[in-house]
């Protein structure tokens, strides 16, 4: 059973596991079942597959006892962070509502601020920087954070704009992709809602598609899960047990994996073709007071602008230890030009970095050999390549 005062590595190893039983498995293997035993009266906990599985309970309990130690909270894990974002704001908004939402968050959200308007729903949006959503919040329903911002890494007062929220009657939702619970517990900063893509960093391999929501309040969570049944936005049994084994490794990865961001951010700093470099952990950050005062780890991401997008390339062609892959938070880390999308309003030369577990004096000299090589003329930077 988690405690308070258990650290977060212990928690991670022990999360959401079964009381032992002799003979059994540590962790229950995946059970795969569209339907059960169900003889009388269906009021046991598991009728039909779309409903509910075992193995979602398993880790539905570990991701629980990471979000909020000690506490009882109920998570619902989805398909996708997509599927998890989508059943909040479909099982919480109807027509005529307000939510409030940041123009500068995941690349998808502008597909679903149309759709919420399609369905008759006002969508107002303002830069996570600065807490500007809280001018927007009067009369809104919902309103939905993404701190730190992805890819731009800016960081909004999650407590101070819960409790504007709050006083105003709408609900706060916290997209907390980025950080996980080792870096920010939405909850305990009065979020209603945690969502997160679990894609990334939660299970950290980039094998597994998966999101979850975790809440407080039964109700909410209620209406979370009744959207999972309308839309069967379930997750596959296979890819619950693969996400419960990998929280196992989440501190070690979570640790590793911001050490070396912040050492990549570091080494990057100072560079004269780079520019506009973030990471909240560097203490000269715009955002680093705010995320010093709620995040506990600063995360694996780094975002820096190179002069525009042949330069870009280049850097990226003259990685060995980094892949040029989209999404973030793997142990191998991996890097992207994101104006290579559309989308997001940023450069032609932008960068989103995701530093992984490798050793980080490798990673800082693979990086920084790219940035020679991709600075100096054709023919001037050695072949040779880090030690991996």
């Amino acid at each position: 059973m988690t405690g308070t005062t258990q650290g977060d590595g212990t928690t991670a190893v022990r999360a959401g596991l079964p009381e032992p039983v002799k003979y059994e498995p540590t962790l229950p293997g995946p059970v795969f079942a569209a339907h059960f035993h169900l003889p009388g009266e269906p009021t046991g906990p598991y009728t039909y597959g779309r409903d509910e599985n075992p193995t979602w309970t398993h880790l539905e309990r570990a991701i629980g006892e990471l979000e909020a130690p000690g506490e009882a909270v109920e998570t619902v894990t989805f398909a996708s962070g997509m599927a998890a974002i989508s059943a909040v704001l479909m099982s919480q908004l109807k027509a005529g509502d307000v939510v409030v939402m940041p123009d500068d968050g995941y690349q998808a959200l502008p597909l679903v601020h149309e759709q919420l308007r399609a369905f008759g729903i006002e969508v107002r949006t303002a830069p996570t920087a600065g807490d500007a959503q809280a001018a927007l919040i009067d009369g809104a329903r919902l309103l939905w954070i993404e701190t730190p911002s992805n890819p731009g890494l800016d960081v909004c007062d999650v407590r101070r704009l819960a409790e504007l929220a709050h006083a105003a009657g709408a609900l706060v939702a916290v997209d907390n992709t980025l950080a996980t619970p080792l870096g920010q517990r939405p909850l305990e900063l009065g979020a209603d809602f945690s969502v997160a893509s679990d894609t990334k960093g939660m299970t950290g391999h980039g094998d597994i598609l998966l999101g979850h929501v975790t809440c407080r309040d039964p109700q909410l969570a209620a209406g979370v899960r009744r959207w999972r049944k309308i839309v069967g936005a379930i997750p596959g049994p296979m890819e619950s047990w693969l996400a419960h084994r990998s929280l196992a490794t989440l501190q070690l990865r979570a640790d590793r994996q911001s050490a070396n961001a912040l050492a990549v951010a570091q080494a990057l700093n100072g560079r004269a073709e780079v520019s506009g470099l973030r990471h909240p952990g560097l203490p000269n950050d715009p955002s680093h007071k705010i995320a010093a005062q709620q995040m506990r780890r600063f995360g694996c991401v780094v975002s820096f602008n190179l002069p525009d997008r042949a330069h870009a390339e280049r850097f990226l062609n003259g990685l060995r230890l980094v892949d040029d892959a989209t999404s973030f938070g793997g142990v191998r880390s991996t890097a992207e030009r994101r104006g290579r999308w559309g989308g997001d309003a940023v450069p032609e030369g932008f960068i989103r970095f995701s530093a992984g577990a490798e050793d980080g004096d490798d990673l800082v000299a693979d990086v920084l050999h790219a940035l020679d090589a991709a600075a100096a003329p054709a023919g001037d930077v050695s072949p040779s390549t880090p030690t991996a």
